[in-house]
């Protein structure tokens, strides 16, 4: 299987601690991903060393079929070389639509000449509502984005991220605070995403884990501890032991 991501060999200390541990991971360009591990285990300073919040002591960080480092690169610069990221609490303009969230946040020429004089086009038109009915708002694109349920605008965001057409989507613990409806929904969403680019979801919810039926990759004090699928690696005596305290 190509791969678009490789994280190979990488460790990160913070004042002496080893948040990440000789760290390497993999991901294909269409393929879903869940991570999970205890707290402290560096889930969220992997997903900050790939997206150039942190810089790694050792290792490498390679992305794409031309193997580019992303070490080398910007945050920006990471960013538009299609790699996206969703933290845990959504980040929406709330005074503003849905359907202008989603127009906003759709690709385009973003020099400050092509911005000032902006029109949207059919295409873009059309776009915002087809992302709009990828994640289930199709009925709210008039309604402000400050009047949505908490799990609204997770997926508002998610459609938001989806309109800049990364390679690689990011998405930190999407099911907390959301109901059972809404974490269904959700798994349906990012399901669907992974039909055609890499999404990898850091989550403590195990029954959602389960839900999105993908391979598991659980960390450990900064290291792979086991990959497989989610029944395959909780029978496996370490992450037993880590899960239970022995």
């Amino acid at each position: 299987m190509a791969t678009l991501l490789e994280v190979s060999g990488v460790s990160v200390s913070f004042d002496g601690f080893k948040a990440i541990n000789n760290l390497s991971f993999q991901i294909g360009p269409a393929e879903l991903r869940a991570i999970i591990g205890p707290n402290g285990a560096g889930k969220t300073t992997f997903m900050d060393i790939i997206t150039g919040k942190t810089r790694p002591q050792e290792g490498r960080v390679l992305w794409g079929e031309k193997s580019v480092s992303l070490l080398k690169m910007s945050e920006a610069k990471i960013a538009q070389a299609g790699v996206g990221r969703k933290f845990q609490r959504p980040t929406v303009f709330e005074d503003q639509s849905v359907h202008d969230n989603l127009l906003m946040a759709v690709k385009n020429n973003r020099a400050p000449f092509s911005v000032l004089f902006y029109r949207p086009g059919f295409a873009d038109l059309a776009r915002v509502e087809e992302l709009a009915a990828e994640i289930g708002l199709e009925e709210e694109l008039k309604r402000k984005s400050g009047e949505l349920s908490h799990g609204q605008k997770q997926w508002l965001e998610i459609g938001m991220l989806l309109a800049q057409d990364p390679r690689l989507l990011l998405v930190d613990e999407p099911a907390a605070g959301m109901t059972l409806s809404e974490r269904e929904q959700t798994t349906d969403i990012l399901r669907e995403a992974a039909k055609t680019r890499a999404v990898v979801v850091v989550e403590h919810d195990m029954e959602f884990v389960r839900r999105l039926n993908c391979k598991v990759t659980v960390l450990h004090e900064g290291s792979v501890l086991a990959e497989g699928s989610l029944d395959h690696v909780t029978k496996n005596q370490d992450v037993i032991d880590v899960y239970l305290g022995r």
